[in-house]
């Protein structure tokens, strides 16, 4: 008697199916939104850190020009340098610089090269797989 009664109670497999599914693709949902609102604040501090780092580039540029006029302006004061001249010292001490920065950048991308070892290893596991195949 009981175990007909019981049988009405107990969900159908179709139901439970139906259930879990429903349950599953709610808990997706939830995560989605959960990612979505975390990447709006990611996003968000990082468009305002970004905008800072901007900023303070910025004005570091400026510091430079203006520390550029005072070092020329100090030039200046040595007897027989005129101001042009003083100028054009700071110029040249800034294109030297450049051409040794622009010379060690290109030594460092001639070092750049293929990933060799790691080519040689590729290779290696080819032919070991490839032997098995055949």
């Amino acid at each position: 008697m009981t175990t007909t009664d019981e049988r009405v109670d107990e969900p159908t497999i179709g139901r439970l199916v139906a259930d879990a599914s429903r349950d599953i693709s709610a808990l997706i949902r939830g995560e989605i939104a959960l990612v979505k609102s975390e990447l709006k604040v990611s996003v968000r501090a990082g468009g305002t850190g970004a905008a800072l780092l901007g900023a303070a580039a910025f004005l570091v540029l400026l510091a430079i020009v203006l520390l550029s006029i005072s070092i020329a302006y100090f030039i200046e004061m040595i007897p027989g340098i005129n101001v042009p001249v003083a100028f054009l010292i700071v110029f040249g001490i800034y294109v030297l610089i450049a051409a040794i920065l622009g010379w060690v950048g290109v030594r460092k991308f001639k070092q750049v090269g293929p990933p060799e070892r790691a080519i040689v290893q590729a290779q290696k596991s080819k032919e070991i797989l490839g032997k098995d195949s055949h």
